[in-house]
């Protein structure tokens, strides 16, 4: 599995290689509404499915132009899925709208939201920020 990616609406949760016979195929496994679907990808020795599979590696690991927001770690060491906490935490507290927009784009928006309302390690000031971002809380309370 390659990690958590929003793409229009569709939550890819991973690929998955079958192999049949002596051949090996990619799927695309992805969530789309309640139902969870395969989209056959093709042959992985395909030049192009081994492109578009790199791709999804790559989207595994934190944007380089980020790295600065993970200071205290080894930024290419992060994986995007089994951190997801620790990385909304930092670009909730620390990240700009562009680091926001990475993070909306790779998560839930209810997982984002559940992060910022139990995280300790966002200040107050942030949380009520993004809450009113994220249309949670309105201006009045």
């Amino acid at each position: 599995m390659f990690g958590i990616i929003l793409m229009k609406q569709e939550v890819i949760l991973s690929i998955v290689i079958k192999t049949i016979g002596k051949q090996q195929y990619a799927y695309q496994a992805y969530r789309n509404g309640n139902r969870i679907v395969q989209k056959y990808l093709g042959n992985i020795a395909d030049n192009k499915v081994k492109k578009m599979l790199e791709e999804l590696k790559r989207t595994n690991q934190v944007q380089q132009r980020f790295y600065p927001l993970f200071w205290d770690v080894e930024p290419n060491k992060i994986n995007i899925r089994k951190n997801a906490r620790y990385i909304i935490e930092r670009v909730l507290e620390v990240g700009d709208t562009a680091a926001f927009q990475w993070i909306q784009n790779m998560y839930p928006t209810r997982l984002i939201l559940d992060t910022c309302n139990t995280s300790r390690k966002i200040s107050e000031k942030s949380r009520i920020f993004w809450k009113i971002w994220l249309g949670e809380m309105s201006n009045a309370q």
